[in-house]
Parts: structure tokens; sequence; C-alpha cells
């Protein structure tokens, strides 16, 4: 098994699309990046803290490979908005991939210059790959919490504008 890090904004709407892929063995919402040792979410949220609203997921490179988490991490988020993901604004909702090797590292590199190269976007590619750092896992009631509060997600995902970049860019293209 492996570690696959990838900050996408909201951390409880990067869970949901790797969850069900065979090989993945578990996902972990949670922080990095960061200046501050075990950070909370009140101290995430500020932008404060340094730290990126990342998930962590645990994969079997031969049932699922890289490339393929790559390949979805890509179809989640808007990679030319520096600014943080959707209807979630600040440095901690910024976009990156945190590689755990250099196999990793050159892939990030290699797609990242495949979605500039594709013409989806008319504005740069501003996805940072970076170097993985410590991870923080966050509070309990953060993972699974598409699970334990379905009706607050649903609400909360169909007013980020996610679901509609998603369509226009990825599935309607």
């Amino acid at each position: 098994m492996q570690k696959a890090t990838f900050a996408g904004g909201c951390f409880w709407c990067m869970v949901t699309p790797f969850e069900e892929q065979p090989g993945i063995g578990g996902i972990v919402s949670g922080y990095t990046g960061g200046h501050v040792e075990n950070p909370t979410y009140e101290e995430v949220k500020t932008g404060t803290s340094g730290h990126y609203e990342v998930v962590e997921i645990t994969f079997d490179p031969m049932l699922f490979p890289y490339e393929r988490l790559l390949e979805l991490y890509w179809q989640q988020i808007d990679p030319t908005d520096d600014g943080g993901q959707f209807h979630d604004r600040g440095s901690q909702y910024r976009t990156a991939i945190f590689y755990h090797n250099e196999t990793q590292k050159q892939l990030a590199i290699e797609t990242k210059g495949q979605v500039a190269a594709s013409g989806k976007f008319k504005k740069p590619i501003v996805t940072e790959i970076l170097q993985a750092q410590t991870f923080y896992p966050a509070e309990e009631y953060h993972q699974g919490y598409h699970k334990k509060n379905k009706d607050e997600y649903k609400v909360d995902r169909a007013k980020s504008g996610r679901d509609e970049f998603i369509d226009q860019h990825w599935i309607g293209k």
C-alpha cells in the first residue's frame, strides 16, 4: 500500500470520488503544509496556520495506479484558481498534489502539463506540486462527514458550484 495526498478545496468533497474505487484502502481528511504542529480545524480555517485541507489516500498501486488517482484528482478541482476552490475561499482551500516519492512527483508534473495542454482552461494551471509533509488527521467529526451528515453535505456541495464546474470542464466535454 502507498499514500497519495491531495488538496482540492474542502476535504469533505474530496473523499467521495475516491472512496468506492478498487484498491483504495482508506481516506483520511486532514491538514498538511503548514507551520503549526497538531493544528485544529479552527486554526486551519483561519488561513493563518499555512496548512491545506487535504485527503490522504491509502491505495494499492497494483489495483488502482497512482496515474489513475491523478486523473481522478484533476477532474475534481479548478486547477486555475489560486484563491481557494469554488465557494471555499482562502489559502487553506488551494489545490496541491503532495508527492511521497520521486515517481509520484514526475507523474504529477507530467499530468499537470497534460491538463495545461488540454485546452480545457483559458487561465494558467496553478495547482502546486509539493513534497509531502507531516500529515495531521482532522478531528473525528470530519472523517466520513458526507455519510454522518448527509443532508448538510448535499446542501453544501450543491451550493459550492463544484458539480457544475466538473460537468462543464470534464463530463460535458
